[in-house]
């Protein structure tokens, strides 16, 4: 799966993943390969990034996220990786 995490100034993160774990407004959720189209409002908090090897963590403000095709776009106002 090919994952983009964008806010208005930057891309903080490309390529790709395993899994996405983030902060959907009723609660977390993960995407994962073949995952359903989607478009769902986030909230601020914690967005987990699962690559081959390694997880990345990221601290996002609220945003947007759109699942189409193996591909995760998240778009948010800030982030700071952890």
């Amino acid at each position: 799966m090919y994952f983009e995490l964008i806010t208005p100034d930057k891309k903080a993160f490309e390529g790709e993943v395993i899994g996405v774990k983030m902060p959907g407004v009723n609660g977390s959720f993960e995407v994962l390969n073949n995952h359903a189209p989607i478009i769902s409002n986030l909230e601020k908090g914690e967005l987990r990034v699962t690559a081959s090897n390694e997880q990345k963590f990221f601290e996002i403000e609220s945003g947007i996220v759109e699942v189409l095709n193996n591909k995760i776009v998240v778009l948010t106002e800030a982030v700071q990786e952890k």
